[in-house]
């Protein structure tokens, strides 16, 4: 057995598969390659099989989403490390071994994310995760490299091996051990931050979550669900409350989850102004389902271990009022 397998989920994306999977294959010696499959209506399967025939099949019995689709169909895959890569991905030559390496120098380091960049535009940062990932006091993400829409040009500023608070879940890093001590990712997320509630939870259990920069893939974005798409709207806000929930200290639970939702009524006010009234509806359902669902999240909580999560208190405050738009100018 291999000692990486590098796993892509996929519902419904044949012409996907056909235009990155080379890659994946021609880069990957040391790994095994599987793809799983949410219960395509495509011709997904019939190709893999045809055009792929090394890469390892796994049939989920419904589109299961993200997060659900990944912790079913890993369940039958034993390979000590887990690649997850999303099906938009182009790796490239020696993509795997620095990850190999930090894995095997270091025990306590769980997840690693390499450095993504933009397949459209190869010299910038892409959205999904950059060059690694971190939240403010009230659970907003932000990268090194791209904070809300601003996304840098990589000159190599950010060309270190670094503690990262979040990996990002286009590739994605993971002990198998620690995946299934962590019983995976929360399903109720579905899609959407589901990876940093994951890389949250191993923190409360003393794991360490690092950026790898020598490791580099490209990463095409909204492949599945775009940027300008209120529901992906509607998962983030939901999301992003019903981590808070599981995952904040209980002395700062109400004061930051009242704050969030403030916050929140401030950018449905946003998309008002900006004629988005179905991203200002999806704001509003996320409340909603987040209210109805609050008992469920709360009764999830593992908080006792946490230390502190945030280094900026208002990635708002800083972006928008102080206009400090990039990493660097943070600290």
């Amino acid at each position: 057995m291999k000692k990486i397998a590098v796993v892509i989920l996929n519902w419904n994306g044949v012409e996907l598969l056909r235009q990155f999977l080379p890659s994946v294959l021609q880069f990957s010696t040391e790994a095994t390659i599987y793809v799983i499959d949410n219960a395509s209506t495509d011709v997904s399967v019939s190709v893999l099989k045809s055009e792929f025939p090394t890469v390892q099949i796994i049939e989920n019995e419904g589109n299961f989403g993200f997060a659900k689709g990944y912790n079913e169909g890993l369940k039958t895959i034993k390979e000590p490390y887990l690649a997850l890569v999303n099906s938009d991905i182009e790796v490239t030559k020696n993509w795997l071994q620095p990850i190999l390496n930090q894995f095997e120098k270091d025990t306590l380091t769980a997840i690693i994310q390499p450095k993504i960049l933009d397949f459209k535009n190869k010299s910038y940062f892409e959205y999904a995760g950059a060059a690694g990932g971190f939240i403010d006091k009230y659970g907003y993400p932000y990268c090194r490299g791209r904070i809300f829409d601003k996304i840098e040009e990589d000159k190599g500023q950010y060309d270190s091996t670094i503690n990262i608070f979040w990996a990002s879940g286009a590739c994605f890093f993971i002990r198998n051990q620690v995946f299934q001590e962590l019983q995976g990712f929360d399903e109720g997320f579905f899609a959407h931050q589901e990876e940093i509630d994951l890389c949250w939870r191993a923190h409360h259990m003393g794991y360490e979550i690092k950026f790898c920069y020598q490791s580099v893939v490209y990463h095409v974005g909204g492949a599945t669900l775009n940027n300008e798409s209120p529901r992906k709207t509607y998962l983030n806000f939901r999301n992003s409350l019903y981590m808070l929930t599981k995952n904040l200290p209980k002395n700062t639970l109400v004061p930051i989850l009242f704050s969030r939702l403030l916050l929140d009524g401030i950018a449905a006010f946003r998309f008002l102004t900006q004629g988005k009234f179905k991203h200002l509806i999806a704001i509003l359902r996320a409340h909603f389902h987040f209210y109805s669902n609050f008992k469920d999240y709360y009764n999830k909580r593992n908080s006792q271990n946490i230390r502190k999560y945030y280094t900026i208190s208002s990635i708002v405050n800083r972006f928008f009022i102080q206009k400090q738009q990039t990493y660097t100018k943070l600290f």
